[in-house]
């Protein structure tokens, strides 16, 4: 009791609690914003940003191309979005990047600013090249390929990996046009029950299959 009379205290003292007659205003307009909030998180599915799923990184709709893409790529199999877009050399700074990366695209995406070529920033671009010598290490530090290859370390250590391996793991063509949603829904994106093959194709398949099938 002593405990929130002392915090009652601190509100009055710096003018935190509006005048009595303000405060039924001053708690509708509270609890609306804080209503929004939760709104606002529950529609943008923020909580599948904690983890490492792809499938958070199309919660914005214009990101499905580069999805697309890595899911059909050998990278797919050994590498999710985090483990090439977020720093790895300590998890503060892994979850500061990836916040402050996950806002400034959240507000490009609110104001409708999104670019019509999706680039990475030069601090996304730092990190993603960390990240290809963090898994390609014995590739870039080969002893034997420095030795008799010209110009080997400069090549491979002071231009991006990307000016020569361009397909990886995104390909060339990243339009929504030219990649569309496959036959591979994507969860954020989807209703559901949602099913890629339609009823009457189905119904269509299982009469075929019945014809085909040897009389008895």
């Amino acid at each position: 009791m002593a405990k929130f009379q002392n915090i009652k205290r601190f509100f009055f003292k710096y003018s935190l609690i509006p005048p009595k007659k303000w405060r039924p205003a001053a708690i509708v307009l509270v609890a609306s914003f804080f209503g929004l909030g939760l709104y606002i998180l529950k529609l943008s599915n923020a909580a599948a940003y904690l983890s490492d799923d792809p499938q958070a990184c199309v919660n914005c709709h214009v990101m499905t191309p580069q999805y697309i893409t890595w899911s059909r790529s050998a990278h797919r199999e050994v590498a999710t979005c985090n483990d090439c877009h977020v720093p790895h050399n300590n998890m503060f700074n892994q979850y500061y990047f990836k916040a402050m990366d996950g806002l400034y695209h959240s507000y490009i995406f609110t104001i409708r600013a999104e670019p019509q070529v999706i680039q990475a920033r030069q601090p996304s671009v730092e990190v993603i090249q960390d990240n290809c010598i963090r898994c390609h290490a014995p590739q870039v530090k080969d002893a034997k390929t420095e030795a008799f290859v010209e110009d080997h370390h400069f090549n491979r250590t002071d231009r991006t990996c990307w000016e020569c391996h361009r397909e990886t793991p995104h390909g060339r063509v990243k339009s929504l046009s030219a990649v569309g949603h496959m036959l591979e829904p994507i969860k954020a994106q989807t209703p559901s029950g949602l099913q890629v093959v339609p009823n009457w194709l189905k119904d269509a398949m299982q009469e075929k299959n019945q014809e085909t099938l040897p009389q008895k």
